[in-house]
């Protein structure tokens, strides 16, 4: 298994080619340009297609119709452009279309779009924040095979210090169960057939008078209640006899772990635990964690975000504390003081019991 020594945005795009992605669609923004530029230079090589659209509406749109003929599909933006595409998203998802989009923000600023979205009606999409390079490139194949599994949407969550740091990675095609085949996708083969599909985001049945909105989207809630039950990750270190637990996600948790494992070694009774899907949200793995602990610092870098999801999933079992801030650098793409071993563990330590 060779490994080669490579940037986060370009193994991200090679581990999205060895999944099979051909079509990918973007608007220039950093940090999300570099993984744009990545794709734009591999993908025609691998006999795929990436247009750097007019605006991130279109490159959505362009995405969509890639999606719906039953290719491996993706496109992306950072928060600001992303919040551009919410109406187009929460439509795929009805659609139930299989996209995959590379959610690069600055900093982390964008837990609460990621999670929540800005769409209308009710929908989900799963969200996958690797902690380094290794793991995005891990993420980037799960991702398209749960898009697939679930014609659902899902993010991959990365940030400036993911797209920018170097690994040593290997990039093969990862295995996992067979899936469905995709006989719902409008590829043109039966045009003029009588046969013809339809892909939709009301509900409409081909053949049939009218829609039925109400068991149209009660199935949709009934798959979205499967993925959360179904597809939730998480990482824990040190927990069974923690006095303090800390929670972070994404890059930033990277240098969590490691405080804490100094810490541990120094005699200090602290723990570690990382949402790795931030929706579907381990909530009862977190509860479970917390029931022993005498209190929960939450490290995240923006103003307080996860943090709810925190204390939605701890309800009272220990008190549950801020330790992160707001940290950038002067350009505003996240890279700033927060992300430094001693301050984290100084953040750490002043909450230990």
């Amino acid at each position: 298994m060779t490994r080669t020594l490579m940037e986060g945005s370009s193994a991200i795009t090679e581990a999205a080619i060895a999944a099979g992605c051909r079509f990918f669609a973007g608007y220039p923004m950093t940090p999300f340009t570099e993984l744009l530029e990545s794709f734009a230079r591999r993908l025609p090589e691998s006999g795929g297609v990436c247009i750097n659209a007019e605006s991130e509406l279109e490159a959505v749109g362009m995405a969509w119709g890639a999606a719906a003929t039953g290719a491996r599909a993706a496109t992306g933006s950072t928060g600001q452009g992303l919040a551009l595409m919410q109406e187009s998203l929460s439509e795929l998802t009805r659609a139930e279309l299989p996209l995959v989009i590379f959610h690069m923000a600055r900093g982390q600023s964008d837990y609460t779009q990621a999670t929540r979205g800005g769409g209308h009606g009710d929908y989900h999409h799963v969200v996958l924040a690797p902690i380094d390079v290794h793991e995005a490139v891990e993420h980037t194949q799960l991702a398209f095979h749960l898009a697939d599994r679930w014609r659902n949407p899902v993010h991959l969550y990365g940030d400036f210090l993911l797209a920018h740091t170097s690994e040593a990675v290997s990039i093969e095609a990862a295995e996992f169960e067979p899936l469905p085949e995709k006989d719902w996708a409008v590829d043109g083969t039966l045009g003029g057939s009588g046969r013809s599909r339809n892909v939709n985001p009301i509900g409409m049945t081909k053949g049939a008078k009218g829609i039925e909105p109400e068991s149209f989207w009660k199935r949709l809630q009934a798959k979205h209640d499967q993925i959360a039950r179904e597809e939730v990750r998480f990482e824990a270190e040190f927990t069974e006899d923690a006095e303090l637990l800390v929670v972070a996600f994404g890059s930033l948790a990277r240098f969590a772990r490691y405080a804490v494992r100094e810490l541990r070694r120094a005699g200090v009774r602290v723990g570690y635990w990382r949402p790795i899907t931030l929706w579907p949200f381990p909530t009862e793995a977190l509860a479970e964690v917390a029931e022993g602990v005498e209190r929960v610092a939450v490290l995240e870098q923006n103003a307080g975000q996860m943090i709810d999801d925190v204390r939605l999933s701890v309800l009272g079992r220990s008190p549950v504390v801020p330790i992160g801030e707001i940290s950038s650098d002067e350009a505003g793409f996240g890279i700033g003081p927060i992300f430094d071993l001693e301050d984290v563990r100084r953040r750490i330590q002043e909450v230990c019991t």
